[in-house]
């Protein structure tokens, strides 16, 4: 069974950077959509960034062009979401979720529209940008 865990999260000023990492086990991460999602208060949880190991498509939120990236280590079964030029509007709640592609690729779009696309979740991490 996949287990995911977040850390990283903090108090960063606007214009700061963060990185969240995202560690895996219990399985490879080798296979696996990864989507990273963000629940500010009072919100739903929305898709902000979805990767595809399986065709390397990525989809990014408009909010986030440009200023968020995602990598992955392979060695580490980690994946990191890189942000950059943060903003008040981004804090939240950062959750990774895993979608298995051993079958084939997935519609990353249509993973990052909803939470429910995806099968694991890791317990989260607080992002929270403030002067």
């Amino acid at each position: 069974q996949l287990q995911l865990v977040e850390s990283g999260g903090g108090l960063v000023q606007p214009g700061g950077s963060l990185r969240l990492s995202c560690a895996a086990s219990g399985s490879t991460l080798d296979y696996y959509a990864i989507g990273w999602f963000r629940q500010a208060p009072g919100k739903e949880r929305e898709g902000v960034l979805c990767s595809s190991s399986s065709d390397g498509s990525t989809y990014y939120a408009d909010s986030v062009k440009g200023r968020f990236t995602i990598s992955r280590d392979n060695a580490k079964n980690t994946v990191y979401l890189q942000m950059n030029s943060l903003k008040p509007e981004d804090r939240g709640v950062y959750y990774c979720g895993a979608e298995s592609e051993v079958f084939g690729p997935k519609d990353i779009t249509w993973l990052a529209a909803g939470p429910s696309h995806f099968s694991f979740w890791g317990q989260g991490a607080q992002v929270t940008v403030s002067s």
